[in-house]
Parts: structure tokens; C-alpha cells; sequence
């Protein structure tokens, strides 16, 4: 089935927030119908390493860290390390199945970029995650000390930006160029259709509910996801007073649950940079509960807006910038 999207009719007018992020919503919902059909929705375990230049680099670690951690290994043809720890990253990157990307950099062939992360030595290497580098350690490591990295690494990335990695398909490599067969419905779609249906009838917490039920046994459901992340921003803004949340968070710009709920309503009025700003700002302001909140909040609305849309990975950068 193909996903519907979310209405609202009679509480606010989304017209400008889904104008705005229906092209990334239409993508979202192709690569799940083709991976659901065996197509191209996911990536062959190979595409998790790659090969990166100077050229490369913003497009291909840069923006690639607002959605999965990128860890870079600099490494050069004479190099002995090099020649033990590349492939134990090679093969880690794969058995990791998507939480993090791998990016090698040869340094002799990409000196700037070896100057620009002041590296001494290598092997060395790095992290980017949301366009905030790390350095993780040098020389050939353990394997068990570098998987330890890994793990505190992803679950940064997870926590504190919402990077759930990429999806992966083992036998995508094999599958041809053509139109993917049409194969019987998922076990799933009578609950989207579910979901799909409460939505355009106001049942946000039904359609809540349904999207939730389909989680708890595919917890990568993209579909799920964004209905999930859409239903219950329409939920909580349902019963607002539009005018009153704005008069209490220009009151006190220090009262989070004030600028959580004003974030709610830019979002769902098409402001997404302002909704994104203000729970930026929140987070950089105020500390524990409070600054956890906001940053929790602002995870959330990422998924509303889905992460490819540019906007996301500005505010990502910037929220890493006021975490770190």
C-alpha cells in the first residue's frame, strides 16, 4: 500500500509544513515500498565502506554524518599498521550492519585533508557525527578495545542526535536495474491502513496506538516512523491555544515546557527553522531535565521532517555545537 499523508483537518493547517517536506516524505515512503519489493530502499553491505577524497569529502562524510556516524581511517600504501587495521575496520563496518559508515582517506593522495584534522601519524582515525569531528585514537588498536569505541560512538550518535544508522541489504548487490516484481502485502499493512484511516479521521491517539503496534515488532519501519512522529506532534498540538503558547514562551524565553510547545506550533505551521532555533536555543540555555527535554523534543521533530531534508542537518550541526 502506498502511505498517506497525515491531515489535520479543523485543529491547524499544515498545509505549509507539508509543502515543505513533501518531496523528502515522498522519498522516504519510495525507499521503504522498494525495499518491501526487494528494490533499492537499502544499501549493499559493500556501500559501507567507501572511498573518500578532498572532492568528496563535504558531500560524502559531512552531510552523510547527519545520518549515520562516519568513521574516517587515513591510511597510505606503505603504511604496515594501516595494512592490519583496514580491513578489521572493513570487516567491523559490515558486521555493524549500517550503525556506522566507513571512509577511507588516502593521505598521500589527500595531504589537505590530512593538515585539516592535524594529523601527526597513522593510521589514524576519526568520527564525524551531525558535522562535529572526533578524534577516536591511532595506530592499530585492538580489536576489542576498537569496538568498545564503536559502541560508545554509536550510541552518541544515537542518543544525543537521533542517528539510528542506515539500512542494509545483504542480497542488494544482485538485484537488477529493471522494476522489482510486485510481491503480496506485508504482514504490516492492515495496521498502517489502520493508522492511515485514524489519522484522517482526528483518532491521533488511535493512529498513535496503530503505528506503535507495528514498532514493536519493526522497529525500523520507516512508514511507521514518520506516521508515529506525525501523530503525536498533531496530538499534542490538538488542544492548544496557539495564542497563549506564544505569549508564555515570549514571557520567559527560560521556561522549557514554554518553548517545547511553541516549537510545536511553529513546526506545524510551516516555521521549521524557527521550531528547530528555538529548541537549539533551549538546549544551549538550560542544563539536566530541562536541557534533556528540549533536546529530546527537537529529536522528535526531526523525525517529523525526515532526515534528508537540509534543514535537519543544519539544526543537527548546530545542536552538536551547543552539546559538545
Amino acid at each position: 500500500m502506498q502511505p498517506r499523508n497525515m491531515s489535520m483537518s479543523g485543529v491547524v493547517d499544515l498545509a505549509a509544513v507539508k509543502a515543505a517536506g513533501e518531496a523528502k516524505v515522498k522519498a522516504e515512503q519510495a525507499r521503504a515500498e522498494a525495499a518491501r519489493k526487494g528494490g533499492t530502499g537499502a544499501v549493499a553491505p559493500a556501500a559501507l565502506v567507501i572511498d573518500v577524497d578532498e572532492a568528496g569529502f563535504e558531500h560524502d562524510v559531512l552531510q552523510r554524518s547527519a545520518e549515520v556516524p562516519v568513521v574516517i581511517d587515513f591510511w597510505a600504501e606503505w603504511c604496515e599498521p594501516c595494512k592490519q587495521l583496514g580491513p578489521l575496520l572493513e570487516r567491523l563496518a559490515v558486521e555493524y550492519n549500517g550503525r556506522f559508515l566507513l571512509a577511507k582517506v588516502d593521505v598521500d593522495a589527500n595531504q589537505m585533508l590530512m593538515q585539516q584534522f592535524g594529523i601527526q601519524g597513522i593510521p589514524a582515525v576519526f568520527a564525524v557525527v551531525a558535522g562535529q569531528a572526533l578524534p577516536l585514537f591511532q595506530g592499530a588498536a585492538p580489536e576489542a578495545q576498537i569496538r568498545e569505541t564503536l559502541d560508545q560512538l554509536i550510541q552518541v550518535g544515537e542518543e544525543r542526535f537521533g542517528l539510528t544508522g542506515i539500512p542494509v541489504d545483504p542480497n542488494a548487490a544482485e538485484a537488477g536495474e529493471g522494476e522489482p516484481a510486485e510481491v503480496p502485502a506485508g504482514p504490516y499493512d492492515a495496521l498502517l491502513e489502520a493508522a492511515a484511516q485514524a489519522l484522517d479521521a482526528n483518532d491521533f491517539g488511535g493512529a498513535v496506538q496503530a503505528y506503535k503496534n507495528v514498532l514493536v515488532d519493526d522497529p525500523g519501519n520507516p512508514e511507521a516512523k514518520l506516521g508515529l512522529a506525525q501523530a503525536e506532534l498533531l496530538a499534542r498540538v490538538q488542544n492548544m491555544d496557539p495564542q497563549q503558547v506564544r505569549k508564555d514562551a515570549a514571557d520567559d524565553p527560560s521556561d522549557v515546557a514554554a518553548q517545547i510547545a511553541a516549537a510545536d506550533l511553529d513546526l506545524v505551521g510551516g516555521h521549521v527553522e524557527d521550531a528547530f532555533g528555538r529548541l537549539v536555543e533551549a538546549v544551549r540555555r538550560n542544563v539536566g531535565d530541562d536541557r534533556d527535554a528540549a533536546r529530546v523534543r527537537l529529536l522528535e521533530l526531526f523525525e517529523v521532517i525526515g532526515p534528508e531534508d537540509p534543514r535537519v542537518s543544519t539544526a543537527r550541526t548546530a545542536l552538536a555545537r551547543v552539546l559538545f
